[in-house]
């Protein structure tokens, strides 16, 4: 048998979703039907922006928004099941992580619309209660208990990544790297039996430069950054992550937060709910938890430096006991 026989295929596909594109690479026999497998993780990641989108006005998610209060509302398997983890982190993280921030986040300029000056002191002013206070979900209904707009911005796209390595096991392939946007998850090992390389972004707003690398096999990986989607107060920058405190985004908080998870839905939320925190406080709780997570933190020329917690990241406390004036 020739050398060309047994050689797999590099494939490397893409496609458009939730505002960016999602990618995924594997290598297999080149008599793969790859058209095929295309469709099957287009249909995938379709499916997730149809029922989590805030820009789509007839998603399951907007019309869990427009039901009125106390109404049941039957919540399709694949929101429940993410509804249902963005819960979870919620409470585990002290509220930290909050998907009930819609209308802070479309108040601010971040959602379908431009800000709106109006809509910013009423969300700011407004007492606020987390989803986990707000929210019953019991079978495949849901209702709400009190008013609240629901976001997954901070969730969808990592489970978004989750179902295209769901995909791709369908179709029989065990190793590759999936990803929407820099939210990664890898599968396996590559076929030499290494492990694949991820880059973690520098928190440049300039250009796209890798901080760090990591390895990863059988493991998801998620940024959560304030240097790419901000709007601008009074000459001030302030980053898409809201404060669920403040209903407004967040003053003061790392460059960015990597964490590494199971599932690419937990990294996502995790690295969200660490954001939130801060170095110090969020460092406490990911060793609480058993996380591991990478925050970088920028002095005032820019330079970043590395706060790492868990096994994959080494630790630096002089560097936690020092972001606190940041």
């Amino acid at each position: 048998m020739s050398k060309m026989s047994t050689e797999r295929a590099r494939i490397a596909l893409n496609g458009p979703t939730m505002g960016t594109r999602w990618s995924a690479l594997f290598f297999a026999d080149r008599v793969r039907d790859t058209d095929a497998i295309r469709a099957a993780l287009q249909a995938a990641v379709d499916e997730v922006d149809t029922q989590m989108s805030m820009w789509n006005a007839e998603s399951a998610l907007m019309r869990i928004n427009a039901a009125p209060v106390g109404d049941w509302v039957v919540v399709p398997e694949q929101l429940r099941a993410v509804l249902r983890l963005g819960l979870e982190i919620g409470r585990a993280s002290g509220g930290a992580f909050d998907i009930g921030m819609g209308d802070a986040v479309t108040a601010w300029g971040f959602g379908p619309g431009a800000a709106a000056p109006e809509g910013i002191r009423a969300v700011m002013d407004a007492p606020r209660r987390p989803a986990q206070e707000v929210l019953e979900i019991e079978g495949m209904q849901l209702r709400k208990t009190a008013p609240i707009a629901l976001d997954l911005n901070g969730i969808a796209k990592g489970y978004g990544v989750d179902r295209l390595a769901e995909t791709l096991r369908d179709h029989g392939i065990a190793d590759a790297l999936v990803g929407i946007d820099g939210e990664m998850r890898a599968m396996g090992l590559r076929p030499d039996g290494e492990a694949w390389i991820i880059a973690v972004e520098a928190p440049d707003p300039d250009r796209r430069t890798p901080h760090s690398v990591l390895a990863l096999q059988d493991a998801a990986v998620a940024t959560s950054g304030d240097y790419r989607h901000w709007v601008e107060v009074q000459g001030r920058r302030l980053s898409h992550t809201m404060d669920p405190r403040r209903g407004a985004p967040l003053i003061a908080s790392p460059a960015s937060v990597t964490v590494v998870a199971r599932t690419c839905a937990e990294a996502d939320a995790w690295a969200t709910a660490l954001m939130v925190l801060g170095a110090e406080r969020g460092a406490d709780l990911a060793r609480q938890r058993g996380l591991d997570a990478l925050f970088l933190l920028c002095d005032d020329e820019g330079n970043a430096m590395g706060v790492g917690v868990g096994r994959l990241f080494s630790e630096e406390p002089a560097a936690i006991a020092s972001a606190g004036g940041r």
